[in-house]
């Protein structure tokens, strides 16, 4: 097991991916005794947020209901989707809701993803028989499912063998017992715990394949209520989430940190209502494993550092466990959620295995802010049937390698 990467550039705050709540308690100390903070929100920048997105885990089960079971007359349907699409002897990236047809279930689906870009953020599709079909069976019926929740599928990688490709699925699974630690810069491939953060794009949908043997329970928080938090008791925070952040690229694309706010906020317009969107990775900001933030980029601030602390911690405070088995499926409104993972302890017999599609859904799509545009594309843009790349076993993307690897991306690889 490798240790934590926690050297960066000079002047570079005393921070590592895995939060230190003394540490955390320490530098709010300081700085509060020595530093005058702002008590005003950024300009425009609401009070408080009121919104089913807004939630506390603690009590958030008492008040709605975030699993649908899938039916015996839902898996008929399923069984004969998947039977109508491998008669067509079409690639993987042929499949969407024509041929992976669902309609009965159709309905629910769009349901789902009403809820998830307009309710409580999130919802949990259980049932679906993983022992009873192959691997590749199974993530045609993750794919068609998934379909009729969000049709588009966005770019997690751009090569794929050594080849150009629009990689849409990924494998987040434990690969420390082949990979060598200093390959892999990304917790998604190792069984240690993942802190709170997004991924890129609109909607992420994990498909639990296999569960470990001990631990590895899911946790989502609403960044909504987190934002209500800190603009209660800490505005400054709120003012250095707002500002731009350099972002380490690890070498993966052509500068090697890019600049742009953690927070970003919608006013309401004649169509839209006010939104509030969040997104970052820490990782970006402190390293992991086999990529130690850069030496050669602006180090984040103190400010920065206690902020990415508070998110943490809040989220941590106000986070629902989500019961997540083999056969779930579950889709997450990645704007507005944050996500995270216990440690876990993986056995021959029981092994966490999910697989992962960014998704999109033109009908109930947020408007991206224009910050955030080229993360977009580099994820949306231009993924064709004809190019999409399902890999059917575990790897590690380049855009999480180590830099032992000495490789370089074509600039369109993802964080």
């Amino acid at each position: 097991m490798a240790t934590e990467a926690v050297s960066g550039p000079p002047g570079q705050p005393d921070i590592s991916y895995l939060p230190d709540h003394d540490n955390y308690l320490a530098r709010i100390k300081r700085r509060i005794e020595t530093e005058v903070l702002t008590k005003a929100l950024p300009h425009g920048f609401p009070l408080q947020l009121q919104n089913e997105l807004v939630w506390d885990g603690n009590e958030l089960a008492e008040k709605y209901d975030w699993n649908y079971r899938l039916t015996n007359n839902d898996l008929a349907e399923i069984e004969s989707a998947l039977q109508h699409f491998q008669a067509q002897n079409l690639g993987l990236g042929f499949i969407n809701q024509d041929t992976f047809p669902l309609p009965n279930l159709h309905r629910t689906l769009r349901e789902i993803s009403k809820e998830i870009h307009t309710g409580h953020g999130f919802k949990v599709v259980r049932g679906v028989p993983v022992t009873a079909h192959t691997r590749e069976e199974n993530i045609i019926i993750y794919a068609g499912i998934s379909s009729h929740v969000a049709p588009i599928r966005g770019r997690q990688d751009s090569q794929y063998d050594g080849k150009p490709a629009d990689v849409v699925l990924a494998h987040i699974k434990d690969l420390t017992a082949s990979v060598d630690a200093s390959r892999i810069g990304a917790p998604a491939y190792t069984h240690d715990k993942q802190v709170f953060h997004t991924d890129i794009g609109d909607v992420i949908a994990l498909f639990a394949l296999g569960e470990a043997a001990d631990g590895g329970q899911s946790y989502l928080s609403s960044s909504w209520k987190v934002y209500n938090e800190l603009a209660a008791t800490r505005p400054d925070l709120i003012q250095t989430l707002a500002e731009p952040w350099a972002a380490d690229t690890f070498g993966k694309l052509d500068t090697p940190y890019s600049l742009a706010p953690l927070l970003h906020h919608q006013p309401a317009t004649a169509t839209d209502p006010e939104r509030l969107i969040i997104q970052y990775a820490r990782r970006s900001f402190t390293g992991y494993w086999g990529l130690p933030r850069s030496a050669n980029i602006p180090p984040i601030t103190e400010a920065q550092a206690e902020a990415l602390d508070a998110l943490h911690f809040t989220a941590e405070k106000y986070a629902v466990s989500l019961d997540f088995h083999q056969g779930d499926i579950q889709y997450v409104n990645n704007l507005s959620i944050f996500h995270a993972r216990a440690g876990f302890r993986d056995s021959a017999e029981k092994q966490r295995h999910l697989v992962r599609l960014w998704l999109r859904d033109p009908e109930y799509a947020w408007k991206t802010p224009e910050v955030l545009q080229s993360r977009w594309h580099r994820v949306y843009k231009g993924v064709t049937p004809q190019n999409s790349v399902f890999p059917l076993e575990p790897f590690v993307r380049s855009a999480s390698k180590g830099e032992s690897n000495g490789e370089k991306s074509d600039g369109k690889v993802l964080e």
